[in-house]
Protein backbone atom coordinates (compact mmCIF):
# COMPACT_ATOMS: atom_id res chain seq x y z
CA UNK A 1 0.00 0.00 0.00
CA UNK A 2 1.39 3.25 -0.95
CA UNK A 3 2.07 5.86 1.84
CA UNK A 4 3.36 9.11 0.83
CA UNK A 5 1.93 9.60 -2.36
CA UNK A 6 -1.85 8.56 -1.43
CA UNK A 7 -1.50 10.53 1.95
CA UNK A 8 -0.23 13.53 -0.19
CA UNK A 9 -3.14 12.50 -2.60
CA UNK A 10 -5.56 12.90 -0.23
CA UNK A 11 -4.86 16.08 0.87
CA UNK A 12 -3.97 17.50 -2.55
CA UNK A 13 -7.65 16.17 -3.34
CA UNK A 14 -9.42 18.04 0.15
CA UNK A 15 -7.36 20.78 -0.94
CA UNK A 16 -8.62 20.70 -4.29
CA UNK A 17 -11.96 20.60 -3.78
CA UNK A 18 -12.09 23.46 -1.13
CA UNK A 19 -10.62 25.61 -4.00
CA UNK A 20 -13.20 24.67 -6.62
CA UNK A 21 -15.79 25.41 -4.43
CA UNK A 22 -14.10 28.26 -2.98
CA UNK A 23 -13.89 29.77 -6.78
CA UNK A 24 -17.86 28.62 -7.30
CA UNK A 25 -19.60 30.19 -4.26
CA UNK A 26 -17.22 33.08 -4.96
CA UNK A 27 -18.32 33.91 -8.39
CA UNK A 28 -21.96 33.25 -9.28
CA UNK A 29 -23.41 35.07 -11.80
CA UNK A 30 -25.88 37.18 -9.93
CA UNK A 31 -25.83 37.49 -6.06
CA UNK A 32 -29.57 37.78 -5.80
CA UNK A 33 -30.27 34.58 -7.63
CA UNK A 34 -28.06 31.89 -6.00
CA UNK A 35 -29.12 28.96 -4.47
CA UNK A 36 -28.94 28.95 -0.37
CA UNK A 37 -26.59 26.69 -0.25
CA UNK A 38 -23.82 28.29 -2.45
CA UNK A 39 -24.23 31.59 0.27
CA UNK A 40 -23.30 32.19 3.87
CA UNK A 41 -25.51 32.37 6.51
CA UNK A 42 -26.99 35.77 6.63
CA UNK A 43 -25.26 36.07 10.79
CA UNK A 44 -26.10 32.91 12.55
CA UNK A 45 -26.49 29.45 11.34
CA UNK A 46 -24.53 27.14 8.98
CA UNK A 47 -24.53 26.82 5.26
CA UNK A 48 -22.10 24.34 3.02
CA UNK A 49 -20.29 27.76 1.93
CA UNK A 50 -19.69 28.27 5.40
CA UNK A 51 -17.38 25.14 5.33
CA UNK A 52 -15.18 25.95 2.39
CA UNK A 53 -12.84 28.91 4.07
CA UNK A 54 -12.13 26.83 7.46
CA UNK A 55 -11.50 23.78 5.54
CA UNK A 56 -8.69 25.56 3.54
CA UNK A 57 -7.01 26.26 6.69
CA UNK A 58 -7.33 22.88 7.95
CA UNK A 59 -5.53 21.79 5.07
CA UNK A 60 -2.51 24.15 5.43
CA UNK A 61 -2.44 22.49 9.08
CA UNK A 62 -2.37 19.06 7.12
CA UNK A 63 0.37 20.19 4.93
CA UNK A 64 2.08 21.56 8.07
CA UNK A 65 2.08 18.22 9.73
CA UNK A 66 4.53 17.07 6.66
CA UNK A 67 6.46 19.77 6.72
CA UNK A 68 7.63 19.85 10.27
CA UNK A 69 9.26 16.94 9.47
CA UNK A 70 11.51 18.66 6.88
CA UNK A 71 12.35 21.15 9.59
CA UNK A 72 13.69 19.13 12.60
CA UNK A 73 17.01 19.49 11.37
CA UNK A 74 16.99 23.34 10.97
CA UNK A 75 17.66 25.93 13.49
CA UNK A 76 14.96 28.04 15.00
CA UNK A 77 16.72 30.71 13.43
CA UNK A 78 16.09 29.25 9.99
CA UNK A 79 12.59 27.84 10.62
CA UNK A 80 11.32 31.56 12.13
CA UNK A 81 12.76 33.03 8.53
CA UNK A 82 10.80 30.60 6.65
CA UNK A 83 7.21 31.37 8.72
CA UNK A 84 8.08 34.58 8.48
CA UNK A 85 8.92 35.03 4.65
CA UNK A 86 5.84 33.07 4.04
CA UNK A 87 3.64 34.60 6.04
CA UNK A 88 4.41 38.60 4.90
CA UNK A 89 4.33 37.22 1.02
CA UNK A 90 0.49 35.42 1.38
CA UNK A 91 -0.50 38.77 3.45
CA UNK A 92 0.88 41.13 0.96
CA UNK A 93 -0.77 39.23 -1.51
CA UNK A 94 -3.70 39.52 -0.14
CA UNK A 95 -3.88 43.25 0.44
CA UNK A 96 -2.66 43.63 -3.05
CA UNK A 97 -5.43 41.65 -4.71
CA UNK A 98 -7.84 44.02 -2.64
CA UNK A 99 -6.32 46.80 -4.01
CA UNK A 100 -6.11 45.90 -7.26
CA UNK A 101 -6.88 46.69 -10.47
CA UNK A 102 -4.89 50.02 -8.42
CA UNK A 103 -7.31 52.41 -10.51
CA UNK A 104 -11.33 52.70 -10.73
CA UNK A 105 -13.24 54.49 -13.62
CA UNK A 106 -14.65 58.14 -13.02
CA UNK A 107 -18.65 59.24 -14.05
CA UNK A 108 -16.49 61.09 -16.47
CA UNK A 109 -15.46 57.26 -17.85
CA UNK A 110 -11.37 58.79 -17.11
CA UNK A 111 -9.54 56.23 -15.04
CA UNK A 112 -8.61 57.41 -11.73
CA UNK A 113 -5.61 55.87 -9.08
CA UNK A 114 -7.52 53.46 -5.71
CA UNK A 115 -6.07 55.55 -2.54
CA UNK A 116 -4.23 53.34 -0.23
CA UNK A 117 -6.33 54.85 2.69
CA UNK A 118 -9.37 52.73 1.05
CA UNK A 119 -7.33 49.97 0.87
CA UNK A 120 -8.82 46.60 2.90
CA UNK A 121 -6.25 45.57 4.99
CA UNK A 122 -7.49 42.10 6.21
CA UNK A 123 -8.82 39.48 3.75
CA UNK A 124 -9.22 35.69 3.27
CA UNK A 125 -5.48 35.53 2.61
CA UNK A 126 -4.66 37.70 5.31
CA UNK A 127 -6.03 35.35 7.60
CA UNK A 128 -4.91 32.37 6.47
CA UNK A 129 -0.72 34.36 7.04
CA UNK A 130 -2.16 34.85 10.26
CA UNK A 131 -3.38 31.59 11.23
CA UNK A 132 -0.24 30.21 9.41
CA UNK A 133 2.37 32.16 11.35
CA UNK A 134 0.85 31.37 14.91
CA UNK A 135 0.13 28.10 14.02
CA UNK A 136 3.31 26.66 12.99
CA UNK A 137 4.80 28.78 15.34
CA UNK A 138 3.05 26.87 18.02
CA UNK A 139 3.39 24.09 17.00
CA UNK A 140 6.93 24.21 16.57
CA UNK A 141 7.49 25.00 19.75
CA UNK A 142 5.04 22.75 21.39
CA UNK A 143 4.03 19.20 22.37
CA UNK A 144 1.27 17.46 20.99
CA UNK A 145 -0.63 17.58 24.39
CA UNK A 146 0.22 21.24 24.99
CA UNK A 147 -0.81 22.35 21.68
CA UNK A 148 -4.29 20.74 22.32
CA UNK A 149 -4.39 22.81 25.62
CA UNK A 150 -3.56 25.75 24.30
CA UNK A 151 -6.28 25.34 21.33
CA UNK A 152 -8.93 24.74 24.00
CA UNK A 153 -7.65 27.93 25.87
CA UNK A 154 -7.59 30.08 22.21
CA UNK A 155 -11.63 29.16 22.23
CA UNK A 156 -12.66 29.81 25.30
CA UNK A 157 -10.30 33.07 25.43
CA UNK A 158 -12.02 34.26 22.49
CA UNK A 159 -15.80 33.61 23.98
CA UNK A 160 -14.59 35.41 27.06
CA UNK A 161 -13.40 38.32 25.16
CA UNK A 162 -16.53 38.76 23.25
CA UNK A 163 -18.35 38.66 26.50
CA UNK A 164 -16.42 41.12 28.67
CA UNK A 165 -15.91 44.10 26.41
CA UNK A 166 -18.63 44.26 23.52
CA UNK A 167 -20.93 47.55 22.88
CA UNK A 168 -24.53 47.24 23.87
CA UNK A 169 -26.27 44.00 25.34
CA UNK A 170 -25.92 41.62 22.28
CA UNK A 171 -22.07 40.75 22.50
CA UNK A 172 -22.67 38.46 19.05
CA UNK A 173 -23.90 42.19 17.67
CA UNK A 174 -21.42 42.88 14.01
CA UNK A 175 -20.89 46.51 15.32
CA UNK A 176 -20.78 46.20 18.24
CA UNK A 177 -18.92 42.92 19.22
CA UNK A 178 -15.77 43.36 20.60
CA UNK A 179 -13.69 42.44 17.47
CA UNK A 180 -15.38 44.92 15.28
CA UNK A 181 -14.71 47.78 18.03
CA UNK A 182 -10.94 46.95 17.69
CA UNK A 183 -11.22 46.64 13.76
CA UNK A 184 -12.58 50.46 13.79
CA UNK A 185 -9.90 52.02 16.31
CA UNK A 186 -7.16 49.93 15.11
CA UNK A 187 -7.58 49.96 11.36
CA UNK A 188 -10.17 52.79 10.71
CA UNK A 189 -13.42 52.02 8.61
CA UNK A 190 -12.08 53.02 5.44
CA UNK A 191 -9.76 49.95 5.78
CA UNK A 192 -12.11 47.28 6.60
CA UNK A 193 -14.85 45.44 4.79
CA UNK A 194 -17.94 46.83 3.87
CA UNK A 195 -19.94 43.95 2.08
CA UNK A 196 -22.58 43.82 4.56
CA UNK A 197 -23.63 48.16 4.03
CA UNK A 198 -21.48 48.52 6.78
CA UNK A 199 -17.87 48.97 7.95
CA UNK A 200 -17.72 45.20 9.56
CA UNK A 201 -15.00 42.93 8.45
CA UNK A 202 -15.20 39.34 8.63
CA UNK A 203 -11.40 38.43 8.59
CA UNK A 204 -11.04 40.95 11.71
CA UNK A 205 -7.76 40.65 14.07
CA UNK A 206 -9.42 39.31 16.89
CA UNK A 207 -12.04 36.80 15.20
CA UNK A 208 -7.95 35.81 13.30
CA UNK A 209 -7.28 34.09 17.23
CA UNK A 210 -10.06 31.40 16.63
CA UNK A 211 -9.08 30.70 13.13
CA UNK A 212 -5.69 29.53 14.54
CA UNK A 213 -7.31 26.75 15.56
CA UNK A 214 -8.32 25.55 12.62
CA UNK A 215 -4.77 25.42 11.28
CA UNK A 216 -3.94 23.47 14.57
CA UNK A 217 -6.72 20.88 14.07
CA UNK A 218 -5.45 20.05 10.68
CA UNK A 219 -2.04 19.65 12.01
CA UNK A 220 -3.28 17.35 14.79
CA UNK A 221 -5.29 15.51 12.02
CA UNK A 222 -2.38 15.14 9.58
CA UNK A 223 -0.22 13.67 12.37
CA UNK A 224 -2.56 10.99 13.35
CA UNK A 225 -3.14 10.16 9.90
CA UNK A 226 0.97 9.87 9.60
CA UNK A 227 0.90 7.73 12.67
CA UNK A 228 -1.68 5.51 12.52
CA UNK A 229 -3.88 6.46 9.16
CA UNK A 230 -3.20 2.64 7.53
CA UNK A 231 -4.72 0.82 10.28
CA UNK A 232 -8.73 0.82 10.25
CA UNK A 233 -8.65 1.74 13.90
CA UNK A 234 -6.48 4.99 13.35
CA UNK A 235 -8.94 5.83 10.73
CA UNK A 236 -11.89 5.06 12.52
CA UNK A 237 -10.82 7.06 15.88
CA UNK A 238 -10.32 9.83 13.14
CA UNK A 239 -13.99 9.76 12.22
CA UNK A 240 -15.16 9.41 15.71
CA UNK A 241 -13.10 12.30 16.74
CA UNK A 242 -14.78 14.40 13.89
CA UNK A 243 -18.10 13.46 14.87
CA UNK A 244 -17.54 14.17 18.88
CA UNK A 245 -16.38 18.03 17.85
CA UNK A 246 -19.64 18.29 15.83
CA UNK A 247 -21.69 17.44 18.75
CA UNK A 248 -19.79 19.73 21.00
CA UNK A 249 -19.92 22.22 18.45
CA UNK A 250 -23.94 21.62 18.08
CA UNK A 251 -23.79 21.91 21.61
CA UNK A 252 -21.83 25.24 22.22
CA UNK A 253 -24.02 26.43 20.17
CA UNK A 254 -26.73 27.29 22.21
CA UNK A 255 -24.86 29.06 24.31
CA UNK A 256 -22.26 30.59 22.02
CA UNK A 257 -24.01 30.54 18.16
CA UNK A 258 -22.21 28.57 15.15
CA UNK A 259 -20.94 31.95 13.02
CA UNK A 260 -18.70 32.37 10.35
CA UNK A 261 -18.63 35.79 9.70
CA UNK A 262 -17.31 36.05 13.86
CA UNK A 263 -15.60 32.93 13.33
CA UNK A 264 -16.75 31.55 17.00
CA UNK A 265 -15.20 28.69 18.88
CA UNK A 266 -18.66 26.71 17.99
CA UNK A 267 -18.07 27.24 14.62
CA UNK A 268 -14.65 26.26 14.91
CA UNK A 269 -15.47 23.17 16.45
CA UNK A 270 -18.05 22.51 14.10
CA UNK A 271 -15.97 22.85 10.45
CA UNK A 272 -13.00 20.56 12.54
CA UNK A 273 -15.14 18.10 12.92
CA UNK A 274 -16.54 18.05 9.65
CA UNK A 275 -13.02 18.33 8.37
CA UNK A 276 -11.78 15.24 10.05
CA UNK A 277 -15.10 13.36 8.60
CA UNK A 278 -14.34 14.45 5.25
CA UNK A 279 -10.65 13.56 5.44
CA UNK A 280 -11.63 10.36 6.92
CA UNK A 281 -13.98 9.78 4.09
CA UNK A 282 -11.01 10.97 1.53
CA UNK A 283 -7.96 8.51 3.06
CA UNK A 284 -10.67 5.54 2.99
CA UNK A 285 -11.68 5.82 -0.69
CA UNK A 286 -7.83 7.32 -1.98
CA UNK A 287 -5.60 5.35 0.63
CA UNK A 288 -7.57 2.00 1.35
CA UNK A 289 -10.06 1.55 -1.57
CA UNK A 290 -7.13 2.76 -3.73
CA UNK A 291 -10.41 4.49 -5.76
CA UNK A 292 -8.05 7.76 -7.39
CA UNK A 293 -9.39 7.89 -10.82
CA UNK A 294 -11.54 10.64 -10.61
CA UNK A 295 -9.37 12.78 -7.99
CA UNK A 296 -7.05 13.98 -11.00
CA UNK A 297 -9.73 16.82 -11.55
CA UNK A 298 -9.40 18.07 -7.98
CA UNK A 299 -5.71 17.41 -7.89
CA UNK A 300 -5.01 19.81 -10.60
CA UNK A 301 -6.68 22.62 -8.08
CA UNK A 302 -4.52 21.17 -5.09
CA UNK A 303 -1.26 21.32 -6.98
CA UNK A 304 -1.52 25.31 -7.72
CA UNK A 305 -3.96 26.37 -4.98
CA UNK A 306 -2.80 29.66 -3.43
CA UNK A 307 -2.23 30.40 -7.04
CA UNK A 308 -5.65 29.83 -8.75
CA UNK A 309 -7.41 31.24 -6.01
CA UNK A 310 -5.51 34.46 -6.87
CA UNK A 311 -6.23 33.68 -10.45
CA UNK A 312 -9.96 33.38 -10.29
CA UNK A 313 -9.99 36.79 -7.81
CA UNK A 314 -8.17 38.46 -9.93
CA UNK A 315 -9.95 37.36 -13.07
CA UNK A 316 -13.54 38.02 -11.89
CA UNK A 317 -12.44 41.68 -10.72
CA UNK A 318 -11.23 42.19 -14.30
CA UNK A 319 -14.22 41.32 -15.71
CA UNK A 320 -16.21 43.36 -13.11
CA UNK A 321 -13.48 46.35 -14.36
CA UNK A 322 -13.85 45.99 -18.18
CA UNK A 323 -16.60 48.17 -19.48
CA UNK A 324 -18.76 46.80 -22.88
CA UNK A 325 -21.47 48.48 -24.81
CA UNK A 326 -22.88 52.25 -24.71
CA UNK A 327 -24.01 51.46 -21.53
CA UNK A 328 -20.23 50.49 -20.15
CA UNK A 329 -21.73 47.61 -18.43
CA UNK A 330 -19.57 45.22 -16.73
CA UNK A 331 -18.43 42.66 -18.63
CA UNK A 332 -19.31 39.90 -15.77
CA UNK A 333 -22.46 40.92 -15.49
CA UNK A 334 -22.94 40.97 -19.24
CA UNK A 335 -22.15 37.89 -19.84
CA UNK A 336 -24.36 36.94 -17.22
CA UNK A 337 -26.91 38.15 -18.62
CA UNK A 338 -26.82 37.58 -22.25
CA UNK A 339 -24.75 33.88 -22.13
CA UNK A 340 -26.43 32.59 -18.82
CA UNK A 341 -29.26 34.37 -17.66
CA UNK A 342 -31.40 33.01 -20.20
CA UNK A 343 -31.01 29.25 -18.70
CA UNK A 344 -32.56 30.74 -15.66
CA UNK A 345 -32.09 33.23 -13.21
CA UNK A 346 -30.67 30.80 -10.48
CA UNK A 347 -29.23 27.97 -12.64
CA UNK A 348 -27.43 30.37 -15.34
CA UNK A 349 -26.11 32.48 -11.63
CA UNK A 350 -24.72 28.33 -11.12
CA UNK A 351 -23.67 27.90 -14.88
CA UNK A 352 -21.53 30.83 -15.00
CA UNK A 353 -19.93 30.02 -11.62
CA UNK A 354 -19.27 26.48 -12.73
CA UNK A 355 -17.87 27.82 -15.87
CA UNK A 356 -15.30 30.74 -14.85
CA UNK A 357 -14.30 27.60 -12.46
CA UNK A 358 -13.53 25.53 -15.29
CA UNK A 359 -11.75 28.39 -17.08
CA UNK A 360 -9.54 28.64 -13.81
CA UNK A 361 -9.28 24.55 -13.91
CA UNK A 362 -7.75 24.70 -17.55
CA UNK A 363 -4.97 27.09 -16.30
CA UNK A 364 -4.14 25.34 -13.81
CA UNK A 365 -4.20 21.78 -15.63
CA UNK A 366 -1.67 23.58 -18.09
CA UNK A 367 0.33 24.28 -15.34
CA UNK A 368 -0.24 20.68 -13.75
CA UNK A 369 1.02 19.02 -17.19
CA UNK A 370 4.43 21.81 -17.22
CA UNK A 371 5.14 20.63 -14.02
CA UNK A 372 4.99 24.49 -12.94
CA UNK A 373 4.17 24.62 -9.31
CA UNK A 374 3.85 27.92 -7.49
CA UNK A 375 5.47 27.83 -4.30
CA UNK A 376 5.36 30.48 -1.70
Amino acid sequence: MKSTTTRFTALDVLRGMTVCFMIIVNTGGNGDTTWAPLQHARWHGFTPTDLVFPTFMFVVGNALSFVMQKWEGFSEAKVFGIIFKRTFIIFLLGFLMYWFPFVHWTPEHTLAFNPVENTRIMGVLQRIALGYFFAALLIRNLKTATLARVAVIMLLLYWLLLLLFAQGSDPYDMLGNTGSVIDRWLFGSGHLYHGEGVAFDPEGLLSTLPSIVNVIGGYLAGKWIQQQGKSYEGLAKLLLAGILLVLLALSWDWFFPINKKLWTSSYVLLTVGIDCILLGVLIYIVDFLQLVRWTNFFQVFGKNPLFIYLLSELGATMLWFTPVGEKRQALYSWLYQHVFEPTGAYLGSFLFAVSFMLCCWLVGYVLDKKKIYVRV
